[in-house]
């Protein structure tokens, strides 16, 4: 869901509001990126956002101060996005996840979600959680922003703290991909069985 300008508006709202941004629109993600770091109280960052803040040292800062503010942040790279985020290699990242993962959220001082084939969820000064959900069929096109979807969807609806909203998210995001099936999943039949699923159906 797009809202062009949304971020410009009522500061009041915006600093209400749980944010998803950089699910898609390339560079022009980072014209907002300054409002909804300052204004947003529980904002993920995914895909384009990463990118803008992991080529934007005063970007980086914004995320960084949040935490001292009081605003919470989940930011949801794949290992390419963590590296460049780390100022490292996908190599390094893959090498050591946990570590990786930890080291990030610590230097943002945010939560973490570093997907992958067992998907960590870091916290600083907390011990990571590895996820169990999840196959192969979910690396494809769109399930990373099904998830970041879903993450901000749970968070809005819950008094949950970042670390268990984005766990509960990234758990049910694995599942719903269950049983593996051969080939790729769709996006869209992702988001259909987590709506099924979180209905009880």
């Amino acid at each position: 869901m797009v809202r062009p300008g949304w971020s410009q508006g009522d500061a009041a709202v915006v600093g209400a509001t749980t944010v998803v941004c950089g699910c898609g629109g390339g560079d022009a993600v980072r014209a907002p990126l300054p409002r909804l770091l300052s204004l947003a109280p529980r904002l993920v960052l995914d895909a384009d956002a990463l990118n803008a803040i992991a080529a934007d040292a005063s970007l980086l800062a914004l995320v960084v101060a949040r935490a001292a503010r009081g605003l919470a942040t989940i930011l949801t790279p794949h290992p390419l996005e963590a590296a460049r985020l780390l100022d490292s290699t996908t190599a390094k990242v893959q090498a050591d996840r946990l570590a990786a993962a930890r080291e990030l959220a610590s230097r943002c001082r945010a939560v973490v979600v570093l997907k992958g084939s067992g998907t960590v969820v870091a916290a600083p000064d907390a011990v990571p959680r590895v996820s169990a959900t999840g196959n192969a069929s979910l690396a494809s096109a769109g399930t990373g922003d099904v998830l970041a979807g879903w993450i901000g969807g749970r968070w809005a609806a819950s008094a949950a703290s970042a670390i268990d909203a984005a766990t509960r998210a990234v758990v049910e995001h694995g599942a719903a991909a269950e049983p593996e099936r051969p080939g790729a999943i769709r996006a869209a039949d992702l988001i259909e069985t987590l709506h099924l699923r979180a209905r009880g159906g």
